[in-house]
């Protein structure tokens, strides 16, 4: 037999027991108050706590409507105006003569094109708008149905309405203009803002403390979310709460009038406390509050809205509100030097005072949520919810390790009726233990939380390792012994042939459940897949090194024994 260097100092080997120890070192393993504990993140099934099933309101509609009568309905009411003349509507402009003296800055804060603006013929004012009939109609919907509406590329003019409404309505309002919905009609959101709701709802669920929540998209108008630990009440709070966000303007007595969305928030930082003079005084209180910026569409939107309704020059008749999910979260008057320089030029930075002492401090927390990731484009509407129990969960565990114990007895047991031989059970059983653990380890450092489905991954992962581990034995001891170097390298290389081909088809069968991301199958896929990668990169090369050296010792120290 040729001297070879030992199986331990191979580079193989040496990369497998590093994994294994770094895996250890994440997981990081404490056994105190006889408890055992890990820095392995656990997910409803296992932990305990509730889920909820939320519909996005939305419809995506294709529509038409009349350029010249939705200029005499809106700008009628704009300007007060119920005889507005319909001149001439071209393509990319529209033109009409009002009654009323008015001036283009008037007429461009409303926002529905650049105008041009002269004096009538015959008296009034007459108006051209550089503007295109898909804006019109998106403005129609957005003041007549007060939703945000957002224009789809499409053969016909197709829109998404970001509210819930049925077809009927929609017609109905249509009709005022001359209009009429194109099927189909469908009740739902486009992906864009599926996604958007998603993303949101992450960032409100990690600002509020609640890291690595699933979530996952269900169709067109289905969020679904896992949130472990948490009770039912709780849950509801956090994760259904959060809705539509918009900022209003007070107009006349309790009347308001829409002036952004919370799309057009760019950055909330911290919260401050900072001091302010107090009215009719020379003293100073410290007043919580909460600096957030707009965009530039925003910044000129509050400007726009400050100036037309006379914010600039009385913000305490005029106060800025605002709602999430139609409900009023904040309002106030614009701060007199706020007042006095939006006048002059768009402000983007803003600063939300919610008042002084531990209220003012709650409230400004709570305000920092709700423009920093309560702005969903759409409301959200719980049509679903469920919760598991902390004890029921602790059982799950218990019975998930149990079922884990009894998988590897029942393998040993079936591997030591084939081998007999401890040099290979032995192997053959730490590695497939080791894969578990780079697995566990691989959770733990991407936040993955572990499920019913993850841990079926897991134990799927130990059937397609050990398949693979008696490919590489029985191929090494095709001749019922160990083969000299070359005949080995070249059976192993035959096993590896298997082993990778057979790994690529689990890597292919998976790829559906991870694209489509269906539930909570996305995790078992996910597990599945990395569990194979880690087997066939890291832990089988390891192996293959470890058998051929340990059957090697065994022919040296049976030799030895014959001499």
């Amino acid at each position: 037999m040729n001297e070879q260097e030992p199986f331990y100092k191979n580079a193989r080997v040496i990369l497998f027991i590093a994994v294994i120890l770094g895996s250890l070192i994440v997981i990081m393993p404490s056994y105190s108050d006889g408890k055992f504990d890990t820095n392995l993140k656990y997910g409803l099934d296992l932990e305990g706590g509730s889920w909820l099933q939320l519909q996005l309101q939305g419809v995506v509609a294709q529509v038409d409507a009349d350029e010249g009568k939705i200029i005499q309905a809106d700008f009628g009411r704009l300007l007060n105006d119920p005889a507005i003349r319909l001149d001439e509507v071209a393509e990319g402009s529209v033109t009409f003569t009002t009654s009323k003296d008015t001036d283009k800055k008037t007429i461009d804060a409303m926002g529905y094109g650049i105008s041009t603006v002269s004096k009538g013929a015959d008296g009034g004012t007459r108006i051209t708008l550089q503007t295109s009939k898909e804006y019109l109609i998106k403005k129609y919907l957005e003041n007549n149905l007060n939703a945000e509406v957002i224009p789809i590329t499409g053969r016909f003019i197709t829109v998404e309405i970001r509210k819930a409404i049925t077809q009927e309505e929609l017609e109905d309002s249509l009709k005022q203009v001359g209009g009429k919905v194109i099927p189909p009609f469908r009740v739902g959101v486009s992906v864009e803002t599926l996604e958007l709701t998603k993303k949101i709802l992450e960032d409100k669920l990690n600002t509020a403390g609640f890291k690595e929540i699933p979530i996952r998209t269900v169709g067109d108008n289905y969020i679904m979310v896992d949130l472990a630990g948490m009770d039912m009440t709780t849950a509801r709070e956090i994760a259904a709460k959060p809705g539509k966000f918009e900022i209003r303007i007070q107009v006349q007595g309790n009347d308001t009038v829409h002036v952004l969305y919370g799309t057009e928030i760019r950055k909330v930082d911290p919260i401050q406390k900072e001091s302010v003079r107090v009215a009719g005084s020379s003293e100073k209180a410290e007043t919580w509050g909460v600096p957030f910026e707009l965009s530039d569409a925003g910044a000129q939107a509050l400007r726009d809205a400050a100036i037309q309704y006379g914010a600039v020059t009385n913000p305490e008749a005029h106060y800025l509100s605002m709602y999430l999910d139609d409900k009023l979260v904040f309002d106030a008057a614009l701060a007199r030097d706020l007042a006095k320089n939006i006048q002059s030029v768009p402000v983007k930075t803003l600063i939300a005072n919610t008042g002084q002492g531990a209220e003012g401090e709650k409230k400004a927390r709570e305000l920092q949520i709700h423009l920093s990731a309560g702005a969903l484009p759409v409301n959200v509407e719980v049509i679903g919810s469920g919760q598991v129990s902390a004890e029921l969960g602790e059982k799950f565990k218990e019975q998930v390790v149990l079922a884990g114990i009894i998988a590897l007895i029942i393998v040993a047991f079936a591997i030591y009726l084939r081998y007999r031989q401890p040099n290979i059970i032995i192997p053959m059983l730490a590695t497939s233990f080791s894969e578990v653990l780079i697995i566990l380890g691989f959770t733990a450092i991407v936040g993955f939380q572990l499920d019913l489905p993850t841990i079926t991954g897991i134990i799927a992962v130990i059937g397609t390792g050990i398949d693979h581990l008696i490919i590489i034995t029985d191929e090494v001891l095709a001749g019922g012994a160990m083969p000299p170097d070359k005949v080995y390298k070249s059976r192993l290389t035959k096993a590896f042939a298997i082993i990778m081909a057979a790994a690529a088809t689990v890597i292919i069968a998976m790829s559906p459940l991870l694209i489509m991301g269906f539930g909570a199958l996305k995790g078992f896929a996910i597990i599945t897949i990395v569990g194979v990668l880690i087997g066939v990169v890291i832990a089988r090369p390891a192996y293959a090194v470890i058998i051929q050296g340990l059957l090697v010792e065994t022919s040296n120290e049976k030799f030895a024994d014959e001499d």
